[in-house]
């Protein structure tokens, strides 16, 4: 059962008695259903009930009872505080959120009450996937998305269903916050480029049966009622929540972009009880401004993970060299996010150059990032409460470390985009570092409750604290010393007892000494012992009453400085967050200048054209791989930019049509120029001799078969599904890679929907794209379709041994060389040799001219090769005498008035005239 769906124990009637401990539990669980309740218990934290159950069976922890409650045993189970991170963590990733509760009452206090009084309770926290901010519970190379999803009805941008949508997304942990506004047709690929770790829904959107299986597709969806998403208080809630009287001063939003960004709002005050994180004001983002990449694309090209869920073999894993987890997840965002704005583009370019060509810059930018601490993971924590003393000095170490970077910077000619950075350094206060160096210590505990993080000398109180708590042998000795010598009794001495305290002794022969005056009004007789006598004084009783709550006093200090420490920093927040965004900026640019220098890329040029044109282009991830294996990796060129006609230039993209043999290298050469358009509108050097990039508005990848079984799609239907997403949405502007549609069906049926393919893709969509297929009767469409190119991979022949080239070259490749593939992959020696033999006698069938008599009879490719992108079906392009006679025939027959023998005559009327063709 999700931990959603948990049942509040019901509260129990007059006739049972519930244990005050219970009652408490049970009331609190009752406010909280729809979490698993962490109670604290001392050292641990308790679950009972059906949330026990639920706990022993995420975690592996074993399942115990306490008492009874309606005659039943009750389930208990628990985890030590110490440890509460890690079983947190454990139940996120289920799936549950979890309630935290906490003891918010001295049990002192308590015990005032009545002996049997329950210390007072409540939950300080809601943990969900979304509003993480511990180091414990997060990935720190990866963003934590908190998103909603608000809808409106009509309205400019309305999707086919007539709704307009919005979606805000915030990371709690870094403070980011934006919104856009999308349709229901790329809504999908806005989920998938934002990667929530949980998406909050209003209930009526949440059972959409169209929207199903994007949500199952996301880890986790919060369904919350429809008044959690109304549009008429969102400003209002907004602007309450930044602190400000009107949003005018953010930008411009649309009312569903505001309805989303309010809800984030909403659940951030829900989850948060009263503590605000650090969030930057909602940045609008405008739906033009990225490049759109659907779900299935994202994982054929892998771009941040492989298709088994790992980093390792990504594009990220193969181009990061960041040195710092926020870089990372910088990183990782532009990847997932290429821009569409050449402009935007070229200045990230320009920063990268700017280090290619500055190695001593760009080492020395490296080596101070790599000592630069996470400062937005740190900052979220302090705001909300859930910082030690580790994250004060992080900000310390950022701000200095980043004020050192920015001066790098600011010394040399870097662009406008690493200049811009480095100034944002400049508005944090210069005496903040300067105060968290002088008051933390060099080593530090993970949590504030220990003590012992403030430097000495920084407190001249909680130095004399520390000193009689830690010296207080050193302080009674001295003095005693100084009572020694004020009355002339060398033998004095102050000793301890557990029914006195501290007292001075002295002999019998001395006590007269101090009786009389002036140590009479300073010494009080507590005790006379045998040969011996016992007095106090009132600096005694001061300084034993010190040592006594030393210690408490220490912590109690600290616990001061430490806030007083912290608003130091809140003040500083928005300089703070800015702070940290540069440090990602500065880092992701010094990582790709430094992945340029080591792999060999080069800058791209990306304009507003529909040029794609790459020499000497390589797969990122491939080429590391096979040097890793001793292995050299084939470059080969790309040219989709279109063809120059008697007017200079014809309006629309080449397609490129590959044939070749299997292991041959096909889908390889497919998504390299896929990732290499992705790393170059994301402002990276790409791998190659040269490139000119045209803006690619959408990207489009159906690469390798997988089925879907749970929603039962076979390998076939995911394959179509993902062609018709592609044939239904690709522009003028977009690129598209295919490889081997058709192939999960009958050949002939195969063929057919893979011809009807390409034409589309021509003629209809007039994309840029590259077409893999081992159709080889698919060649012959370059007859007619003027932009389409055939292209092979090369083989050789020697011996009976196929050797694959890898190279790609114009032409077309006249077999596949499949059986040749079957051999190195194992088969046995019969089946090799019975294969040949079978394909001698298919290939003496020529199957080559059953192709050749659609291209000269067919009249529908004619009709489509004049049809303009934007045309309805085309009718047929002349008229078929056989086709009237039939339809001629048809127009007399009148079925509700036929016997069974006439329209059996009819139906030999029709076949021929049908035959008359």
């Amino acid at each position: 059962m999700d931990a959603t769906q948990t049942p509040s124990p019901k509260p129990t009637g007059d006739a049972e008695r519930v244990t005050p401990m219970m009652a408490q539990y049970i009331e609190i669980k009752t406010a909280n259903p729809d979490s698993l309740l962490f109670y604290r218990m001392g050292d641990f934290y308790e679950l009972f009930f059906e949330d026990a159950e639920i706990a022993s069976r995420s975690l592996g922890i074993v399942l115990t009872k306490r008492g009874k409650h309606q005659g039943a045993d009750i389930p208990m189970c628990g985890v030590p505080v110490e440890r509460a991170e890690e079983y947190l963590h454990k139940l996120i990733a289920c799936g549950h959120r979890v309630a935290v509760c906490e003891q918010i009452e001295d049990p002192a206090e308590a015990k005032k009450r009545g002996p049997k009084s329950v210390v007072r309770r409540d939950v300080t926290r809601l943990v969900t996937p979304g509003t993480l901010t511990e180091d414990a519970l997060l990935d720190d190379r990866r963003e934590n998305v908190l998103a909603a999803l608000a809808r409106q009805r009509g309205g400019e941008g309305a999707g086919e269903d007539g709704y307009v949508y919005a979606l805000a997304f915030a990371d709690i942990s870094t403070g980011s916050f934006r919104v856009i506004e999308t349709h229901s047709g790329r809504l999908a690929a806005d989920l998938a480029r934002v990667e929530p770790a949980e998406l909050l829904l209003s209930d009526p959107v949440y059972d959409e049966a169209d929207f199903r299986e994007i949500w199952r597709s996301l880890p986790a969806v919060t369904p919350l009622p429809k008044e959690s998403f109304d549009g008429a208080g969102a400003e209002r809630r907004l602007a309450g929540f930044f602190g400000v009287a009107t949003l005018d001063a953010f930008g411009a939003f649309s009312r569903v972009e505001l309805t989303a960004a309010s809800a984030v709002v909403a659940y951030i005050e829900r989850t948060q009880l009263g503590g605000r994180p650090p969030l930057a004001a909602p940045q609008r983002e405008a739906a033009t401004d990225i490049m759109v990449i659907d779900p299935a694309t994202r994982v054929n090209l892998e771009i941040l993970r492989t298709t088994t869920g790992d980093r390792a073999g990504s594009l990220n894993a193969a181009v990061d060299r960041t040195v710092t987890s926020a870089g990372a997840r910088l990183l990782a965002r532009r990847l997932a996010e290429p821009l569409t704005d050449p402009a935007r583009i070229a200045a990230r370019l320009d920063a990268v150059e700017a280090l290619v060509e500055d190695a001593e810059l760009r080492a020395g930018l490296q080596q101070r990032l790599a000592g630069a601490p996470d400062l937005a993971r740190a900052l979220a924590r302090i705001a909300l409460g859930r910082s030690g003393p580790r994250d004060l000095a992080a900000i310390g170490r950022g701000l200095a470390e980043g004020t050192a970077i920015a001066r790098l910077l600011l010394a040399g000619e870097v662009g406008e985009e690493l200049h811009a950075n480095a100034l944002l350094f400049g508005a944090v206060d210069p005496a903040l570092p300067a105060l968290l160096a002088t008051a933390l210590a060099d080593e530090l505990p993970p949590y504030r409750r220990d003590g012992g993080f403030t430097r000495a000398g920084f407190d001249a109180d909680l130095d004399a604290a520390r000193a009689l708590r830690d010296e207080s042998r050193r302080v009674v000795a001295a003095l005693e010393r100084r009572y020694a010598e004020e009355t002339g009794v060398k033998s004095l001495k102050i000793r301890h007892n557990a029914v006195l305290g501290y007292y001075v002794e002295v002999s019998q022969q001395n006590a007269d000494r101090l009786r009389e005056p002036p140590f009479g009004a300073v010494f009080v007789h507590r005790q006379t012992m045998a040969g011996a006598m016992r007095f106090t004084s009132t600096e005694l009783g001061e300084l034993e009453a010190k040592i006594a709550s030393a210690g408490e006093r220490a912590l109690a200090l600290e616990q001061a400085i430490f806030d007083r420490l912290a608003a130091a920093i809140l003040l500083e927040a928005e300089a703070i967050r800015a702070a940290a965004g540069a440090l990602a900026v500065i880092d992701v640019t010094a990582g790709l200048a430094r992945l340029a220098v080591e792999e060999g890329y080069v800058r791209p040029e990306v304009d507003g054209g529909l040029d794609f044109r790459l020499e000497g282009a390589r797969h990122p991830v491939v080429e590391q791989a096979l040097r890793r294996d001793g292995g050299p990796f084939v470059a080969n060129d790309c040219e989709l930019s279109p063809p120059e006609d008697a007017k200079g230039r014809a309006a629309s993209g080449r397609i490129w049509l590959v044939t070749g043999p299997n292991m041959a290298g096909k889908s390889t050469f497919l998504r390299q120029n896929a990732l290499i358009a992705i790393l170059a509108q994301t402002g990276s050097f790409v791998p190659a001799r040269a490139a000119h990039i045209g803006v690619v508005d959408r990207l489009f990848s159906r690469v390798g078969a997988a089925d879907d079984l749970a929603r039962g799609r076979s390998t076939f239907m995911v394959e179509m599904v993902e062609t018709a997403a592609i044939l239904n949405q690709a522009s003028e502007r977009s690129l598209v890679i295919l490889d081997e549609i058709g192939r999960g069906t009958a050949t002939f049926d195969g063929l057919s929907i893979a011809w009807a393919s390409l034409e589309h893709l021509h003629e209809v969509n007039r994309c840029r794209g590259l077409f893999a297929t081992h159709f080889h009767e698919l060649t012959a469409l370059s007859q007619r379709l003027a932009r389409l190119v055939n292209a092979t991979v090369k083989v050789k022949e020697w011996e009976g041994e196929v050797i694959f080239l890898h190279e790609v070259v114009p032409g077309a490749a006249d077999r596949s060389y499949g059986i040749q593939v079957a051999r190195l992959a194992g088969l046995p020696a019969s089946v090799v040799a019975r294969a040949k033999a079978v394909l001698t006698e298919l290939e003496n069938a020529d199957r080559a001219a059953p192709a050749q008599r659609i291209l000269d009879d067919l009249p529908l490719f004619a009709a489509i090769n004049r049809a303009p992108a934007s045309a309805a079906p085309v009718e047929l392009a002349k008229a078929d005498p056989a086709a009237e006679a039939v339809k001629t025939a048809l127009a007399g027959i009148d079925p509700d008035e036929m016997t069974p023998r006439a329209a059996l005559e009819a139906l030999y009327q029709l076949k021929a005239a049908a035959r008359g063709r």
